[in-house]
């Protein structure tokens, strides 16, 4: 219980810049963030994304280039996600099997041109794959079967994982799929590959410009709401995170992030483990709208969204505003 008033000025600790600081509960840097790159056919290709304004996607050789500057910027992880052509998409998303699909060159590139000085994530999931843009496969009815596309997505994992990723990140929500990869990559001598399992990934509104982004939006028959999660629930949250554990995973991340700042604490007090968030497209593009029309600073609205992130608890995030926040950081 702190005293009373005069003898307790909660002011007398900010009152110049140098006590902040010294009084600052959460320090938020580069080390903290993971930067999403997309990435496109071609070469010196950058195709801005129109719906993410300051985003765009990168050939494989940009990619790499990107991936150099994340290092010198210190931000230890980049995530990958694949804008995989149409006459390569089908029904069972085959292409993501393919040894020398977008998402493997990319990561042979980054591999060849930055060596282990940074870490490369990988989304598994089959949206970017399929002409439908669902994350698996369908039944004649259209429903999205459990079993059967953990199956591919297992052989999605070890593809990736061969052709050098360091975290496999499975962003599809089919129940059991943690252990399927975990069991899969043990036995291929991938040992020391990691899973960062979206453990807590909610049917949220927030997606669209990610869906642009990779090709899949204009592609989605129905919803996804079989598959990811009710945004009314939390106690399901906690529910997923436990199985996810227990089936291998090194670490979880709640998605989207600020809506679900609640989901994050829970998951951290509860758990105690490494809880990332992914500060989604559709949270991105807001703080982008905002600052365009005036109504806040851009550079005050990332970094106070990004800080109330490790202030929730978060061990890290990922967000397209990695590298502006880590110039930032660097002043």
């Amino acid at each position: 219980m702190t005293g009373l008033f005069p003898d307790t000025r909660l002011r007398r600790t900010r009152s110049a810049a140098w006590s902040r600081a010294m009084h600052r509960e959460n320090q938020f840097t580069p080390a903290d963030l993971i930067w999403p790159l997309f990435v496109t056919e071609g070469e010196a290709v950058e195709e801005p994304i129109g719906s993410l304004p300051g985003v765009s996607r990168w050939s494989v050789d940009a990619v790499a280039t990107r991936a150099k500057e994340a290092i010198d910027l210190g931000i230890p992880c980049v995530a990958l996600f694949p804008n995989t052509q149409a006459d390569r998409r089908s029904d069972d998303g085959a292409e993501a099997l393919n040894p020398d699909n977008l998402m493997c060159r990319a990561i042979r590139a980054i591999r060849d041109s930055c060596g282990h000085d940074i870490g490369i994530l990988t989304d598994v999931a089959l949206d970017p794959y399929t002409a439908h843009g669902q994350d698996g496969l369908l039944d004649e009815a259209g429903y999205v079967v459990n079993d059967p596309t953990v199956e591919i997505l297992t052989q999605q994992a070890l593809n990736q994982a061969a052709a050098g990723a360091d975290i496999i990140a499975p962003s599809d929500m089919m129940d059991g799929r943690i252990g399927a990869i975990r069991r899969a990559l043990e036995s291929e001598g991938h040992v020391n590959v990691q899973i960062m399992a979206y453990a807590a990934k909610y049917a949220s509104a927030f997606y669209g410009p990610f869906r642009d982004a990779v090709g899949s939006g204009g592609l989605l028959k129905g919803d996804k709401k079989s598959y990811q999660m009710d945004p009314a629930n939390g106690e399901e949250a906690l529910r997923e995170v436990a199985l996810d554990l227990s089936e291998g995973a090194d670490s979880v991340m709640v998605k989207p992030g600020l809506p679900y700042l609640d989901i994050v604490r829970r998951v951290k007090e509860r758990f105690e483990v490494p809880t990332f968030a992914y500060h989604v497209s559709g949270e991105y593009a807001m703080i982008e709208a905002a600052a365009a029309a005036g109504a806040g600073d851009r550079d005050g609205l990332v970094m106070e969204t990004l800080t109330s992130f490790k202030r929730a608890g978060c061990t890290g995030v990922l967000t397209y505003h990695a590298e502006h926040a880590a110039r930032l950081m660097h002043g």
